[in-house]
């Protein structure tokens, strides 16, 4: 995983935003960035970022994300804090507000947008009206009960990359054994047996 700087400042410094990617509105557990970045890294998704402070990430403090959390498989996903994080993301970008709300869409019809920024709000709270202002699109994932914050990201990734694949974006199925060469890449030799055997 990298970051820059560390973790960049609330505004100054931050690098050009990259889409698609996650954005966390003033999140309360470093546990749950955590995941996210972990989540990030497992779809492809190269940014997170993150705003407020309640979270805090200071290296120079020892503060850091969960040991689970900083395998090496993670450092292709840049983890970014930044309060101002929608004016570092080009024009074309397409912020998704991820929350529950009047009239949005759900998420079973939800088309993914090729530069999406999926904006998700705080584990004990909802995304700010100025940010919900800026938005584009506004989705909501149909469950009976609200979804702990890392559970409500992975279920957006998973969902957008299965619409990749029935659109045929995707081409080619990968599993963890095979991208981080370790697991069973191939039936073991005692599940092998002949068509003629009972």
């Amino acid at each position: 995983m990298s970051t820059q700087s560390g973790i960049t400042g609330p505004s100054a410094g931050a690098p050009a935003g990259e889409t698609p990617a996650i954005a966390l509105v003033d999140p309360k557990f470093a546990h749950n960035v955590g995941m996210v970045v972990r989540l990030a890294s497992a779809y492809g998704i190269g940014q997170v970022w993150f705003s407020g402070d309640r979270v805090s990430l200071n290296s120079r403090k020892g503060e850091r994300l969960p040991r689970e959390e900083r395998m090496k498989g993670y450092r292709d996903v840049q983890l970014v804090h930044s309060d101002r994080f929608l004016d570092r993301f080009p024009r074309i970008t397409t912020p998704v507000a991820v929350e529950v709300r009047a009239n949005c869409e759900t998420l079973f019809t939800f088309e993914h947008p090729q530069s999406a920024l999926y904006v998700f709000g705080p584990e004990d709270g909802s995304i700010p009206k100025a940010v919900l202002a800026r938005c584009h699109q506004f989705v909501v994932i149909p469950t009976r009960h609200c979804l702990n914050l890392a559970t409500a990201v992975a279920t957006v990734l998973w969902d957008r990359e299965y619409k990749r694949w029935l659109g045929n974006e995707i081409k080619t199925l990968i599993a963890p054994g095979e991208f981080e060469q370790r697991g069973f890449l191939e039936p073991p030799e005692d599940l092998v047996f002949d068509a003629g055997e009972p």
